[in-house]
């Protein structure tokens, strides 16, 4: 008999994986071998059912057909599929939320978790200069509800490695930047991140190609995520994640200690700031 209907204002994808490793389990199967008929691997399978993962339609009617399940996956599949976040970093901001540890290189932009209503808005507005008043209005607060995952004063550990340009490339205005750039530094003074700076005479680094970000689980595998323009791949092969996180630890290694990175980033507030009042 398949389980009963879940109910989406439940923590839904955990939901959705407890009731895959129930099931799962009843059949009598291990993780690797139902990953098996999916050409996915184990570690891919523990990933759905802590809901880490979103079990996307494919997956689902795979599973609907190896566990015998009557459609169950498939239908609940369909009625939590959709998101507030764009499709290429829905499942990234998913797994993100649920992150132990978080590691980040930004490249360009300051990071969306540490963005302020004026920063955001306005690369939003580059990015979609079309969109209508509150296209922009809704995705602006999706990412200020994101930022609310720091909240927590110890969960997630968020690590950022910045790239000189992100201090340097002005986004809206002088006052914008002073304004975000305070923020990243009150949050570093409160210990609730840390931040390294890559500085231009760096030269060459081990992310030449653009942004990375990692996260680690209490009870999945460990995630790389990247991202380019409109899209982007979350990755967990772990010879993969394992490449990715030497790129990163290559770049802490180049980067600004701590205390270095945060007199530069309120350094470079407080220019802003005097421009501003000039």
């Amino acid at each position: 008999m398949p389980p009963k209907p879940l109910d989406p204002s439940s923590s839904p994808r955990a939901l959705l994986g407890a009731e895959l490793r129930v099931a799962r389990e009843r059949a009598g199967l291990s993780q690797a071998e139902l990953g098996e008929p999916l050409f996915v691997s184990g570690s891919f399978i523990g990933q759905l059912e802590s809901g880490t993962r979103r079990m996307h339609m494919e997956y689902a009617l795979l599973i609907d057909a190896t566990l015998d399940t009557g459609g169950f996956f498939a239908r609940n599949c369909a009625a939590l599929a959709k998101s507030k976040y764009p499709n290429h970093f829905a499942e990234a901001a998913e797994a993100e939320a649920m992150a132990k540890t978080i590691r980040e290189y930004a490249a360009h932009a300051i990071p969306g978790i540490l963005q302020t209503r004026a920063y955001a808005r306005e690369v939003f507005c580059a990015y979609q200069p079309t969109a209508l008043d509150e296209v922009i209005d809704e995705l602006v607060a999706n990412r200020l509800e994101r930022a609310r995952l720091l909240d927590n004063p110890a969960t997630p550990s968020v690590w950022y490695v910045f790239d000189e340009a992100v201090l340097r490339r002005v986004v809206a205005s002088r006052s914008v930047m002073a304004e975000v750039l305070r923020n990243v530094a009150n949050l570093i003074r409160m210990r609730r991140i840390i931040v390294q700076v890559l500085p231009f005479t760096a030269g060459a680094h081990s992310s030449m190609g653009g942004t990375l970000k990692l996260m680690t689980f209490d009870d999945a595998p460990p995630l790389a995520y990247v991202q380019g323009n409109a899209m982007g791949h979350l990755l967990d092969d772990p010879a993969t994640v394992a490449r990715h996180t030497l790129t990163y630890d290559l770049l802490t290694a180049s980067a600004l200690s701590p205390r270095e990175s945060l007199a530069m980033i309120e350094s470079m507030a407080e220019e802003y700031e005097d421009d501003r009042h000039a």
